[in-house]
């Protein structure tokens, strides 16, 4: 193994849009969503485990996930599970990433890799690493992974490259494109130009580091002044204080649409970000009239195309629908429309859960 490879693990997120399974106390990377025995924060471990040192993983959350971090991955020591006070999207997170592994090993290279996503191919997703990680170890540049889109996806971003990349090849990034509407989305596949934003990211921690004095001087400003505090007993203290005064934003926003030495590798490994039900609904079993059905005892009549789970503890009749999530746990229910599950979040932000807190 490469004594150099880091593997940082963002596991901070709440998951909204996967209400009501997905719950500010438990948010759906450390739920077994699939009902395969294994959570989402165990399987992303798993798929870095040949690859990178047990010692050499970091894991970004909050300190209440903290403990569910350790237990669901007992093999890491706590000096490996790194607390942000507050919510400042990923940017600020992979600052603090990257000056912690910079002050352990100069010559680190990282992988950068969100908590919840699906790979059903881990050999292609080794190879895509590999090669990844290989041009990020010999050039100063910021590489990103960029799958090749089999639909137009309105849940997804999208990156367009330079030139039309065939699937395991490499080019510039010419644009990034947060979710689009359902037409923009089928432009940009019919192209030929544009992949799926996967938000896996790789780079040496020089190169990030100089992106953020470039990119996001506030925000360097901010760890570079604390530099010397990182790998000592005093990085939390510092951490505590000064993470918070970070502005909140995303290093698509912040440092990959602006930087100029951006690079994105083309795959294609049976990715899915399962951030939705409806992306869940993809990877399930159906039943002869299209549905997904788990969890309590339920009875499903002149019903097809949906997504039901039912709590444990209830018992539920279902009857007449067509394209719908319907979801209890405990004492929430979710019944949605499948056209209108990218609004989840904003019926959220109505009703006020602790999903809005900061």
């Amino acid at each position: 193994m490469n004594n150099n490879l880091y593997c940082v693990i963002m596991a901070g997120g709440v998951g909204s849009r996967f209400w009501p399974l997905s719950t500010e106390e438990k948010p759906k990377q450390f739920i077994d969503v699939l009902g395969i025995g294994k959570t989402f924060i165990q399987m992303t471990y798993e798929r870095f485990s040949d690859i990178v040192p047990i010692s050499n993983f970091v894991v970004m959350t909050n300190a209440n996930y903290k403990d569910i971090v350790l237990e669901q991955l007992p093999m890491l020591e706590e000096s490996q599970v790194l607390c942000e006070p507050a919510r400042r999207n990923t940017a600020p997170c992979i600052a603090y990433a990257a000056y912690h592994i910079q002050a352990l090993n100069k010559d680190a290279v990282m992988v950068v890799t969100p908590s919840d996503h699906l790979v059903l191919d881990k050999k292609a997703y080794e190879k895509t690493i590999d090669c990844a990680l290989s041009f990020a170890s010999e050039n100063n540049s910021l590489m990103t992974i960029g799958l090749c889109p089999s639909r137009p996806e309105t849940g997804y971003g999208y990156i367009q490259t330079s030139s039309k990349l065939g699937c395991g090849e490499m080019g510039k990034v010419k644009s990034f494109t947060e979710k689009p509407d359902i037409e923009l989305a089928k432009v940009f596949v019919k192209s030929g130009e544009f992949l799926w934003n996967s938000g896996i990211f790789i780079w040496n921690c020089s190169s990030i580091i100089n992106a953020f004095k470039d990119n996001l001087p506030d925000v360097y400003s901010i760890f570079d002044d604390g530099k010397n505090v990182f790998g000592t007993s005093k990085e939390q203290a510092f951490i505590e204080k000064e993470f918070s005064s970070c502005i909140s934003i995303s290093i698509d926003y912040g440092i990959m649409e602006k930087a100029e030495n951006v690079y994105v590798c083309s795959s294609d490994f049976g990715w899915s970000d399962i951030g939705t039900w409806g992306s869940l609904y993809s990877h399930t079993q159906k039943d002869e009239d299209n549905n997904t059905v788990s969890g309590g005892v339920t009875v499903v009549n002149n019903t097809k195309n949906s997504i039901i789970r039912i709590d444990d503890k209830r018992t539920a009749i279902i009857d007449g629908l067509d394209n719908f999530i319907v979801v209890s746990q405990e004492d929430k229910l979710l019944i949605c429309s499948r056209d209108n599950e990218q609004k989840i979040r904003n019926y959220i932000d109505e009703i006020g859960t602790p999903f809005n807190k900061k």
